[in-house]
């Protein structure tokens, strides 16, 4: 099975690495620890929708893999949710 990912979520994710380089370049300039924390926030918030999006799109497909192989979808759909819960 290969997976998919689309170009949509490569963009999230080098908007996400631009925004630790920014985190970096704000800790280089000594900057208050509040805008740090805002900012890490900020990316946390950005990687959990970016694997909620990959486990989402790759979930859809599984699961029609599975069901056309005649296997249990149910425990595909658990798998995803796990992964999930593990991520936070």
């Amino acid at each position: 099975m290969s997976y998919v990912y689309h170009d949509d979520i490569k963009k999230r994710l080098r908007r996400i690495e631009g925004q630790v380089r920014g985190v970096l370049r704000l800790m280089e300039e000594e900057k208050s620890c509040k805008e740090v924390v805002s900012q890490l926030s900020a990316i946390r918030n950005a990687a959990d929708k970016a694997l909620a999006q990959i486990v989402a799109e790759n979930l859809q497909q599984c699961i029609l893999d599975e069901q056309e192989s005649g296997g249990d979808s149910g425990k595909m759909v658990q798998e995803a949710i796990e992964l999930l819960v593990k991520s936070r």
